[in-house]
């Protein structure tokens, strides 16, 4: 039954994902399209240097790395920030609006006249979330493979693969976390406050910590920090990927448990 619950999710999503499969890989396509232009303008390292030390950390510009590389290219226009927020806006919105959402619009009662558990359904709902994730990170993966020998971006396979994990995990944890807080409390707009606010403090302590020293012990809770920032010209930190990725796990379960113990909110 959790399966199928969970299939009838993705099912009722089919529309929304092949949309967002379609904008990522267009968004990937036109980014990536640009490269050739950067690699004949060698001038563009020297632009890039005289940028303020708070921009080049936000951004995730190696120490003496060639942004005319086409790891370093995709790392920075890609890696460091849009591809991130594209696949965090979609798992933060797909998982306030699963459980809140829908128990702010009065049907989290049909919902759970399943004959399963309610920590059940809260599974089978964050394994539809992964499953769309995993889905649009393919669709983003599957346009660069295709794009690189046609614009020379010489990307490392192994780091292209690990890169797509990195930021499919990041969303996952925050995706998770919306849908749990959506579990506990009857609230859609505290359900995508809690992970957005997670979300950008974790980002800005990556991109911060080494210039406000203030923030650096802070740096081992940030998702950000942990996965890695520059993942197709470093790669991706293995071990703290799966902290992340533990962490996601224990937000859902914890929301899982949470709306087992609670009374529901009905209209």
């Amino acid at each position: 039954m959790p399966v199928e619950l969970a299939v009838g999710a993705l099912r009722d999503s089919r529309r929304g994902i092949a949309a967002w499969c379609v904008g990522v890989a267009a968004y990937v396509a036109m980014v990536a399209a640009i490269y050739p232009s950067v690699e004949t303008s060698p001038e563009f390292n020297e632009l890039v240097e005289r940028y303020p030390e708070v921009l080049k950390s936000l951004f995730g510009i190696v120490e003496g790395g060639d942004i005319t590389s086409g790891p370093g290219f995709v790392d920075v226009e890609l890696f460091s920030f849009m591809l991130p927020l594209l696949l965090l806006v979609l798992a933060i919105g797909y998982g306030a609006r699963t459980l809140a959402g829908e128990e702010d619009a009065g049907r989290l009662e049909l919902l759970l006249a399943y004959p399963l558990r309610r920590r059940a359904s809260v599974v089978a709902k964050g394994a539809a979330l992964a499953a769309q994730i995993a889905v649009v990170s393919v669709a983003g993966w599957a346009t660069l493979l295709v794009i690189d020998p046609l614009v020379g971006l010489a990307l490392d396979f192994g780091n292209l693969c690990a890169a797509f994990v990195g930021v499919a995990v990041l969303a996952l944890f925050h995706g998770w976390l919306a849908l749990g807080v959506g579990a506990a409390v009857p609230s859609r707009a505290l359900a995508i406050a809690v992970p957005a606010g997670a979300a950008a403090l974790g980002y800005l302590v990556n991109g911060l910590h080494d210039l406000a020293g203030w923030l650096a012990p802070f740096r081992f809770v940030s998702p950000f920090w942990l996965v890695g920032s520059s993942p197709l010209q470093t790669g991706i930190d293995a071990a703290g990927t799966l902290v992340v990725l533990a962490a996601a796990v224990v937000v859902l379960a914890g929301g899982a448990l949470l709306l087992e113990r609670r009374d529901l909110q009905t209209p």
